[in-house]
Parts: C-alpha cells; structure tokens; sequence
C-alpha cells in the first residue's frame, strides 16, 4: 500500500457559499456535498482489544438546561424518546453491550458497557453526539450529602449606506470585480454599472460572463452571482451598497453552481490585471489552510493594491470552520449577521379546545400580516408535505395549510407554495422529534408545531377550526447568523472572520431569463449575501479616501465596527464568530485613527516550556490634521492576564498624517494556564476615541479538526485511492468499514482498510485493493467508508459521502 501527497495546484470544487434560499421568481440555491460526521471520541482506548470498557455516550438531543439556555424547548419524555431510539439502534449494532446510568437534565446520555473494539460502531450511530472514556474520581475532602422586511431595502441602511450617499460617497470611480457564477448584465438594476468590457467567463473562456441559463444540458442555471452584484452595486428599484461602482463579472463557477481552483486563481489574477479596485469572492471550499492557491492569490492580489473580500463560509457555528479562501492572511474575510427582529410567541387552538403547547412563531413576511392572523378561526387544509403537487385542486383562499416538514423541500418553499393558492398562514410541524429552526422570512405567516402536537392536529384538521394569539415578545439586536463559519485558521492562528455584515435573508436583483419581464429579484442568506455588503463599502471608503491603500481600508472597517452581544449570553459573541465586528460605513470613511493590522494572534505557546516571549508590532496612523496623544494597553479575559505581560509603549504622540511603529513583547507563562485559547483586546484610546483590537493566544496544542475532508476514487477492478485532508498532520490514521444499508445509510462496523502513523499535514492518498487489515477480503457488495484521524490528545471521525461498492 503506497502513500502520495497532494499536488500543489490540484483542482477543487469550489461551492457557492449560500446557506439557504427564498426567491420571489422561484430560484433556487446551488448547494454542496458535506461529509457525514461520526460521533467525537475522546480518551485513549485500544480499538483492538474485545476488552469490555464503561464509556459515557453524549446524545445529539439537548439536555434540559442546554435547550434552555439556547432558547429551545425541551422534556424530559422527549428526551426519553430520543434516548431510547439511540439504545436500541447500538443493540442492534453491537454483540454485547449494556446500558447503566440514563442522564437528561444537565448531560444528555446514558452511561455504556461495550467491548472496545466496537467503539467504532457505537461512533457510527445515529443520534449519538460523543463518546467519552469513564474516568473515576476520588474525593479530597469529606463531604456530607423567511417578500421580507430585512432586505437591501434594510440591509444597506443598517451598515450605513444611505449616509454616506448623502456625503456624496456612492463608489463612483471605483470598479468592483465579482468572481462568481457570471452576471446578468442585462438586468435593469445593474446594466448602468457596466462599461462595454464586461470581464471573462473562465467556465466557455469567452468576453460573456452571463449567468447559466436555463436549459443547460451541462447542469442547473445560476443566480448567485447577480445577486451578489445586486448587493455591491445595484441602481434601479434596488440600491446596493455603492449604487455608482462599477462593475466587472468573472465567471469561474458554472452549471449548477461549481467550479475548479484553477478558474478562480485565473479569474483573480485577471481581475487585478484588469485594473479592479476591490474583488469579492463569495465562495470557497471547506479546507481550513491558509497557504490554499486561492487564498495565496488573495494576499498577492492585496499586496498589488487590489482590496480582496472573502466571504468566511457558512458551516458554523463551531470554531475551526472557516475554509479557503477566507483563511488569506490579507484578504477581508466576512462572517453572516442576522439584522434586529422582533421575536413574537403564538398560542394555537383548535375549536375542539385544545392548546398545542409547542406551538412557536417561525417566520412570517410583515408583522402586521401575522398579528392579522389574531381574533380570528381559520380552517385548516391538510396539505402534506406541501409540495406543488399537494396544493393542486385544494381550496386555500384565506385558509391556513397544514404542512409536514420533509420531503426534501425548503421550510421557505412551503410558505411560498401555501401564498400561491390563497393561504394566509401555514402551521408546519416537524416529522421528527426535536425542534425546527426560525426562518426570519416566509411568505405567509408560519406558525410551527412538534411532531406529536402536529400529527394530533392532522388527525382532526377536517373537523376543527384552528385560532391563534400572537404576542411581541421582545426585540433582538443585530447577532450572528448561526450558519457563519468561525476561526481560527490552522497553521497561522489568525482570527477570523476580519469584520460583519448583515447575511440572513438579503434580497437582491436575480436573473428571470426572460427579456420579457427582466426585473429579477431573490431573498439568499450566507456569508455570500456578507462579503459584497463589505466589498461595497469598500467601494464608499475609497471614492472617500482615494488616497488610502488596501490596508488602511482594512483596518477602518474593523477598527470601527461595532461589538455585537449574543442574547443567549448577553455577552460579546467570541472573536471567531464575529471578528472585530458588524461594519459601519460612514465610521469607517471618516476614521482619523488606524490600527495596523486589525486583530492579533499572538500563537501557540507550549505549556511544558513556562514562561515565553513572542515579539509582534503594531501601527497606529494619525490621519488628522492635529497631533494625538494616543494610551495603549492590552487586556485579556478571565483569568489569562494574570500570567501575560505585556511590554510597549504607555503613552504615544503621532504628528498629523504620520504613522508610528509599536514594538511589542507578549510574555506568557503557559505552565500556570489550562490549554486552551484565550481572548483579548489591544485598547488604543484618545479622547473619546476607543479603538479595541481583538487578540487571541493559544496554551498547548490547538483543538482544530484532525480530518476535515475524506473520500475515494474507484481506480477499477475493486482497487480505490483514499483521500483525506489533516490540517495538521496525524499521529495515527485509520479506514473504517462498515455495510450500507439498503438505502445507502450506515449499517454494521465490518474492520479497518488502512492503519498508517506520522502522516504529513496536507492531503494524503492510498490506495487499497479491497482488502482488510487482517487479510479478509470483502465479499461483493456495497460499503460506507470512514477515516479516523488523531494527533495529540484529540482526534475525529468522518464518513465518505458516497456509497463504496465492491464488484
């Protein structure tokens, strides 16, 4: 069995970053592969022994207090239930295993007896979150006993957009470049900002980078990219950010929405050669490495004067999801907010007298179209799963559906189905136990119900009305979309995303394909949706400040932007999650103070080598036309500062529109730390002028994904080419096999393909013949395929997407 290592410019597909979408003309988003993940292990154990060991399984159900501190409902019956389907499915799974203890109000789980090497089973269930070893503990004391209101039509004001118009800032002179799907040039909304040169289409290498149209046998049309440059630059009966930029169209990702590296890396290259101000990419792949082509090509692109803006990637909300090209060093890498909302609770009853006590507002297009719905008994019409088909023939005209989740079809697309016939509203409960998400914008009133109270409405929807009594609630500030993927970024520790910006159900131009009725428009939501808010405002800052550079724009945008609280916590969301913060336009084109570079990593620091000193420097920038005494100190969260010393200038005096280097020496002394990452501000301040600069520093080794990406390629004659991506390299590596399932789900643990050690970060290939470690050799049949990835003390598991089959 051979290894290979990775070419340097091998091609990747490369996936719009688009979370999920509405659209008024029927669009739909182009969506991508992920790889299925397999429960977490933590501890050591030996996978080979039959050994009977104790763990503690973790469920992907909340435990009470977790549900409730996260805003969601939750029983114990409902726990119980879910508990309950997880211990049958590790029987089946398993020869021998023994359930203990059950947990559900601050741990949700259940305590296991299972012979070692059946762990990899047990990771493989569904509904099971982590595995855990089984310590003991001894005591040391005696103790006794989803049309929608946040569109551009908000979005661009929100950021300020409109005050700098009225300045006289609305990007013109500044040419904005979108690499992207193509553009639909010919729509009404963005024609005035094109010039005879359109840019390229690297996908039919021609001067035409429309959009994929209709009827392409080759794959699925396209709308992102007009979108996008809706949200830059649009000038009709929608305004973009910078309403006079303009524009230049790449069309790297084709039918369907994909493309390759080397498309993209042409397209930057091309853009800067092409004399663009700013570029924005909004998309990516989900490989958390900052030396990726793209990203390289970012940071030459920013070192050439060419402001770059990434969108951060939309698989969070967990820290280390953050993929190429926001992992660039330089680029301008934007994470997903969600605008302020009014959060409403529903009461719902049908005339039979029964109150559903799920029931729970889940998005709805005006305020005054919900709170319409009070005071009145409607009735309901079973509808399915509310599929076009569902509706035909079945009279809604001032009704309200009852819908089933599933299907396959979008909460959104429902709503929208339900709005063409005439509905009012829609209750849509869930067909699985737990709790559905809120979409902030529907197309009628959507009230949404679990799946017992849902199933007991559907048995008698044709003999009852069905009345609701909707309330404000409260109202919730600007917060992060929990689909925007977080930092750090592997190898180089920085924060990211750099900056926020508004990302949850933006609407924007869209192509209709018909010359006929050309004004397109579509609600998306992602980091996508974020990026060209920020490449926008790039576009104000510099007909503003012609004058500045890539990195003066940079740092106006995060030095100014504001700190967003999470309501769940009433605290400042974590530097990975929002970056320096949400931007605000005018703040940042009349900044008289920079802080060069924006946000800090300070690096990892080895808890066995005590006290360490890591030197970085920083700029501040005086762009006034009067000196400034500037104060400057570092603080840090919790407990961290009592064991970091900082050594730089107190006090500073910056002569007008001079600049002024700072030496700084960071000691840390990680043996009186636990290992983890720590937070913290720069605090540069002058008058009432307070500039805060994220900053962040690691004890021990950092706890990035160990395998982030696996698969396989059939070479023919039942031998495959395993590939996998460890950003960091592993100490141990192996292929687990299991049977598929008739549908192609996971069946039972079969053995291990590969076993190898001391494996280099990066891609890695093997090939394999079909034969186990042990020597067996498969029978025919079909197969799932899984990597274990380990190095220090954590590790993960992940399954291939797709369905191995041996001949």
């Amino acid at each position: 069995m051979k290894q290979k290592f990775i070419a340097a410019f091998m091609p990747l597909l490369v996936l719009v970053l688009v979370f999920s979408t509405f659209a008024a003309n029927g669009v739909s988003a182009n969506t991508g592969k992920e790889n299925p993940e397999l429960a977490t292990l933590q501890g050591d154990f030996d996978l080979s022994s039959s050994k009977a060991v104790k763990v503690i399984v973790e469920l992907q159900e909340e435990s009470i207090v977790e549900a409730k501190h996260n805003g969601k409902k939750q029983s114990k019956q409902n726990l119980k239930s879910a508990r309950d389907k997880v211990k049958k499915e590790v029987a089946d799974r398993t020869s021998k295993s023994k359930v203990e203890r059950e947990y559900d109000y601050v741990f949700s789980g259940f305590s296991l007896e299972i012979p070692a090497n059946e762990i990899p089973s047990l990771l493989a269930t569904p509904g099971v979150k982590a595995v855990y070893p089984n310590v003991e503990y001894t005591t040391t004391e005696v103790v006794t006993e989803e049309e929608f209101s946040p569109a551009m039509v908000d979005s661009a004001p929100f950021i300020g957009s409109n005050e700098a118009w009225d300045l006289g800032f609305t990007g013109e002179g500044v040419t904005v470049a979108v690499i992207d799907t193509g553009v639909d040039y010919t729509h009404p909304d963005l024609a005035p900002n094109f010039n005879e040169y359109l840019g390229w289409d690297f996908v039919d290498n021609d001067a035409d980078p429309q959009e994929t149209p209709k009827g392409d046998p080759r794959g699925a049309e396209t709308t992102h990219g007009t979108h996008v440059a809706g949200t830059v630059a649009a000038n009709g009966q929608i305004k973009g950010v910078a309403p006079e930029a303009t524009l230049l169209a790449y069309r790297v990702l084709g039918p369907g929405g994909s493309g390759s590296t080397e498309n993209v890396v042409a397209a930057i290259e091309r853009a800067v050669l092409d004399g663009a101000d700013v570029m924005n990419l909004s998309l990516g792949n989900s490989l958390n490495a900052p030396d990726w082509a793209t990203s390289i090509a970012l940071d030459q692109a920013m070192a050439e004067g060419v402001v770059a803006v990434t969108s951060n990637g939309n698989a969070g909300p967990n820290n280390w999801t953050v993929g190429s090209p926001g992992t660039s060093r330089e680029a301008i890498s934007v994470g997903a907010t969600q605008l302020p909302y009014n959060v409403f609770t529903a009461v719902t009853t049908s005339s039979d007298g029964v109150s559903y006590a799920s029931s729970a507002v889940q998005g709805f297009p005006t305020e005054e179209e919900l709170l319409a719905l009070n005071g009145q008994a409607f009735d309901l019409v079973d509808v399915g799963f509310g599929a076009p088909a569902d509706f035909a023939g079945k009279d809604l005209t001032g009704k309200v559906a009852l819908i089933s989740r599933g299907a396959g079809i979008a909460f959104v697309d429902k709503a929208t189905e339900a709005k063409k016939v005439g509905a009012v509203g829609a209750v849509l409960y869930n067909n699985v136990e737990g709790v559905m998400p809120l979409i902030p914008g529907m197309a009628v009133p959507t009230i949404m119900l679990n799946k017992a109270d849902g199933e007991a409405l559907k048995a008698k929807a044709a003999d009852v009305t069905v009345s609701f009594n909707i309330a404000f609630a409260e109202r919730v500030g600007e917060t992060m979309a929990g689909f925007s993927s977080r930092g750090p970024v592997v190898d180089t520790w920085m924060i990211k995303p750099d900056v926020s910006a508004p990302g949850v159900n933006i609407v924007s131009t869209v192509p209709t394909f018909n010359p006929d009725a050309p004004h397109g428009y579509g609600a998306k939501q992602g980091t996508s949706m974020a990026s060209p808010h920020v490449a926008g405002a790039v576009a104000i800052i510099l007909q503003a400040n012609p004058e500045w550079g890539v990195y003066e724009v940079k740092s106006a945008l995060m030095n100014t932007a504001e700190k967003l609280i999470d309501p769940a916590t009433d605290k400042e969301y974590a530097h990975n999650s929002q970056g320096a913060g949400s931007i605000r336009v005018v703040d940042a084109l009349q900044a008289e103070t920079l802080v060069n570079p924006g946000s800090y990593s300070f690096g990892v620091f080895d808890k066995k080598k005590g006290k360490q000193v890591e030197k970085q420097k920083f700029e501040i920038q005086n762009l006034s036309n009067k000196a400034k005494k500037y104060n400057m100190e570092f603080l840090f969260k919790n407990e961290v500062g009592k064991h970091v010393k900082v050594k730089t200038s107190k006090n500073l005096r910056v002569n007008p529109g001079k600049t002024q280097k700072v030496n700084v020496n960071v000691q840390v002394d990680a043996s009186k730390l636990e290992p983890g990452y720590y937070e913290g501000h720069l605090v540069v301040s002058e008058g009432d002028t307070v500039i805060q600069v994220p900053t962040i520093l690691f004890v021990g080794e950092p706890d990035y994904p160990r395998v982030t990406h696996f698969g396989f390629t059939p070479m023919g004659e039942n031998n495959f080419e395993f590939y996998s991506y460890l950003p960091g390299g592993a100490e141990e590596l192996q292929v687990w096999v299991y049977t598929a399932t008739s549908t192609g789900g996971l069946g039972t643990y079969v053995g291990d393909a590969l076993y190898e050690a001391d494996l280099g970060k990066g891609y890695n290939y093997h090939d394999w013949d079909g034969t186990l470690v042990d020597g067996t050799e498969l029978d025919a049949g079909n197969y799932r395929i899984a990597v274990y990835a380990k190095k220090g003390n954590l590790d993960r598991a992940i399954l291939a997407t797709d369905v191995l089959t041996i001949q």
